[in-house]
């Protein structure tokens, strides 16, 4: 299956049916293509034109913008904001969200916020990958292009967080716009993201496994 079966709750979930859930207009525990697809389409114009300056003034250099691209998404920010997340405590290899499908999951589950310093580390990277072209559009007066990348950047991130991060069930993550109440909901359904968040959860019945055992180390 290529997204998780929406008729399941998710594992931290206790439960026993998404029917007649009182968040699913409101936040999304389950994932389609559709938001894949539309995570797509405001994602990759920025990154098409970026690539375009820097290959436009030296080919070469385009080529560690692609590795950090590369190593940034598809691990560090899984290990400082991902990992966070409740849909990380699935017992799958790798993510089936719209923001990092495929990604493996090497790290270890971690309910709960983020640390100052994973926080650093995520700035920091949205930093170097959205900045790095900027030197090569403007000093090889591509103004144009400048312009046109400047703008489709901020349209992902205003249209990433008004559409998107407000509906995001990873309350870690700094983008996200989820409102407070919707949040109290989520917690009161998935007690041991409530326990991590200091709002009162429960821990798993005896015997159980809490999600985080479960999670790849």
């Amino acid at each position: 299956m290529m997204f998780l079966d929406p008729q399941k709750p998710i594992e931290t979930c206790e439960s026993g049916s998404c029917d007649d859930c009182a968040i699913n207009s409101n936040l999304h525990c389950h994932f389609r293509l559709k938001d894949l697809i539309h995570f797509f389409f405001i994602a990759f114009p920025p990154f098409l034109l970026g690539g375009a300056g820097i290959y436009y003034v030296n080919g070469w250099l385009l080529i560690p913008w692609i590795i950090f691209v590369v190593a940034f998404f598809e691990f560090i920010e899984i290990r400082v904001m991902c990992s966070h997340c409740p849909h990380y405590a699935e017992p799958l290899t790798s993510l089936k969200c719209w923001a990092n499908y495929g990604s493996p999951k090497l790290w270890k589950y971690r309910p709960g916020p983020m640390t100052i310093l994973e926080k650093t580390v995520f700035f920091g990277g949205f930093a170097i990958v959205w900045g790095y072209p900027l030197p090569f559009l403007f000093l090889g007066k591509q103004l144009f292009m400048l312009v046109v990348y400047s703008m489709t950047t901020i349209g992902f991130f205003l249209t990433l967080i008004n559409f998107l991060c407000s509906q995001c069930m990873n309350f870690a993550c700094p983008l996200n716009r989820v409102d407070e109440k919707v949040r109290g909901q989520f917690f009161a359904k998935n007690p041991v993201v409530a326990k991590a968040w200091g709002k009162g959860g429960n821990l798993p019945p005896d015997g159980a496994k809490a999600p985080e055992d479960q999670a790849l180390v």
